[in-house]
């Protein structure tokens, strides 16, 4: 039957303009940042070092530019579609149930910026009569990031939401949603008097229906801590803005959109292939030596790029047309993508690891040092199950390079394979900071792709700080609710009770590390590895640190464990990112990625037993 346009429903092509001004308006500002950025921190390690003449206000207009980048990037990535949400219980729905879930899911979104605006406005006029302390302007500029990217993503959520769905659709959901705001206003008196028991309300029932009907996880995080401190408690709500600017505002947070788009950099500049066909031309013709090659590639390639959908997308097509033509099954391949995509979590510069450095305050450059050795670990247990599968593979028709051919490529190879040594190396020698190196590396592998590999598209670069922008917008908007949430969680009181449950596991530290690594496996699966990391590390490393654990030991045993457990099925968020990467359906991949996860599992159980593996070389 023929569908009859409907005379109340909204066209999509009546919001089509204004949806590409508000594209615009945001996408062109947050590219010069992200150049910007690159110039600027990049400059000042120059003179640093080099010059021996520090330029003191680079740190703070640094910054301030990158709390811009942070809303600005949230906003692309909200017009995108690009935010961490989790699809596991809506993406099987029947489309007109999808939609109206879909629906309600954007009206929550529209809700959460709606109460945020009003707060953001007043935390912007409180900071406008402040000055920095380096440049002397006005704090204005950095706490009115946090009220125009509220404005601009409620547009965004709001253009959205009428292009999507149905004018009925929006006008119930939307009603729904205001009746519910309505209530939970009338019964603040009752919920006043509840205490914690507004914990399970707000931060379990809230939260996980948000989570659980595909809310993205920044919103989710972020309307339940809103609903919590408008409706339970009594402190001001310019709190949440002031608690995500602070959250945001992390100088070494800045590194993650640097190595996001120096891994863009390396793929498009011919790095990574050169790497790829290097290790290739090295042990390729060996049994399984294509899947050996996939698991050294993935720790080279992670130690660069810091992103794991990146490293999976610059390896995978590489090496699966060939692996399959040798006989290996499309749901090996997936599963050994997965586990490795999770053992490389721990290598420097991981995503992760800056994060963790961010919202705990453990050493990033003790980080970085302790992150090499257990992901060789979980390589190395890897390697057994692929010898194990690929024991029988036919090798007739495989020719093995010569010594000539293998020289060749390593002389190819070799600027690419010295980038990710030049950056922990300027981290470790101090050089430069963590975010500072970044600058290095993008400036490094813009000259090898122009002048040593001739590979240099111009064309992609203002696509390629876009997507800089709407990644690094996502996670970063992800820390400012997660530290809200957590701020609020402490302020409850959640924090002390945490330290007593936590305190009391049997086992003493060898219980709170095994109790640490399976609830890290599971939030993981859940909340993603940056939300759990976020929301949970302000909160337990203390706690660790009490019971006598070693920070960086800690911080590795629970980084891998988020990482088995993002890539896990049927939750984990990477695993279906590594089949959509490798083109393989998930049910096909799922029975067997159960091997490579095995052994991922025995790897985290000997971190957990054996603090060397984390801290032997600090």
């Amino acid at each position: 039957m023929e569908h009859t346009a409907d005379p109340l429903e909204i066209s999509p092509s009546s919001t089509r303009w204004f949806d590409r001004l508000l594209g615009w308006v945001t996408e062109v500002p947050a590219a010069a940042i992200v150049v910007a950025e690159i110039f600027i921190l990049g400059g000042g390690a120059f003179a640093r070092y080099a010059l021996h003449a520090p330029l003191t206000w680079t740190d703070e207009l640094a910054s301030i530019l990158f709390l811009w980048l942070a809303m600005l990037g949230s906003c692309i990535a909200l017009r995108r579609a690009a935010h961490m949400h989790l699809t596991t219980f809506v993406r099987d729905l029947a489309p007109n149930t999808r939609a109206w879930v879909d629906a309600l899911g954007m009206s929550l979104v529209v809700a959460f910026l709606v109460m945020l605006c009003v707060p953001a406005w007043e935390h912007w006029h409180e900071e406008i009569e402040v000055t920095t302390p380096v440049l002397g302007i006005s704090e204005g500029w950095r706490a009115g990031a946090v009220f125009a990217g509220a404005v601009l993503m409620l547009v965004t959520a709001v253009t959205r939401w009428v292009e999507n769905a149905r004018w009925k659709q929006v006008a119930l959901t939307g009603g729904a949603v205001a009746l519910g705001g309505a209530a939970l206003w009338l019964l603040t008196p009752v919920l006043s008097g509840l205490g914690n028991i507004n914990l399970v309300i707000f931060f379990l029932v809230m939260l996980v229906s948000c989570i659980v009907m595909g809310v993205p996880i920044a919103f989710a995080f972020g309307l339940a801590t809103m609903s919590y401190l408008a409706f339970s408690t009594t402190n001001p709500m310019s709190i949440m803005p002031n608690r995500m600017q602070e959250g945001m505002s992390h100088l070494i947070l800045l590194a993650v959109p640097l190595f996001v788009f120096l891994g863009a950099l390396i793929e498009m500049t011919g790095l990574a292939r050169a790497m790829i066909n290097f290790l290739v031309g090295l042990i390729g013709h060996v049994r399984g030596g294509l899947q050996y090659v996939l698991l050294g590639a993935m720790y080279i390639v992670s130690g660069i790029s810091g992103a794991k959908a990146a490293d999976m997308a610059a390896v995978a097509p590489a090496l699966f047309p060939e692996m399959k033509k040798r006989g290996s099954k499309d749901g090996d391949l997936i599963g050994l993508l997965s586990a490795s995509g999770a053992m490389s979590e721990t290598i420097p510069p991981s995503i992760v690891l800056i994060t963790v450095g961010s919202v705990t305050g453990v050493s990033i450059t003790a980080l970085f040092i302790g992150g090499l050795m257990p992901a060789v670990v979980g390589l190395l247990l890897m390697a057994i199950v692929v010898w194990w599968q690929t024991r029988r593979e036919d090798m007739s028709g495989v020719k093995r390079a010569s010594g000539k051919e293998i020289g060749k490529l390593l002389l190819v190879s070799l600027p690419a394979l010295l980038l990710p040594v030049i950056i922990r190396t300027a981290v470790v020698e101090g050089v430069a900071t963590a975010t500072e190196v970044s600058t290095i590396g993008v400036f490094y592998t813009v000259l090898a792709g122009i002048f040593i590999y001739r590979q240099f598209d111009w064309r992609r670069i203002y696509p390629m700080l876009l997507d800089t922008a709407s990644l690094s917008g996502a996670i970063l908007l992800i820390v400012g609710c997660a530290t809200a949430m957590a701020w609020a969680l402490t302020q409850s009181g959640f924090a002390q009770d945490l330290v007593k449950i936590m305190t009391a596991v049997p086992g003493g530290k060898l219980g709170f590390l095994l109790v640490s690594a399976l609830a890290f496996v599971v939030l993981g699966s859940l909340l993603e590895g940056i939300p759990a990391i976020v929301l949970f590390g302000p909160l337990l490393f203390p706690i660790a640190k009490l019971v006598g654990v070693n920070e960086v030991h800690y911080a590795m045993v629970v980084i891998f464990a988020m990482g088995l457990g993002l890539f896990a099925p049927p939750f984990g968020v990477g695993f279906y990112a590594a089949c959509a990467i490798g083109r393989v359906s998930p049910d096909v991949a799922m029975p067997r990625v159960w091997p490579h996860m095995a052994a991922l599992f025995v790897a985290l159980l000997l971190l957990v037993f054996v603090p060397w593996f984390s801290i032997g070389f600090l």
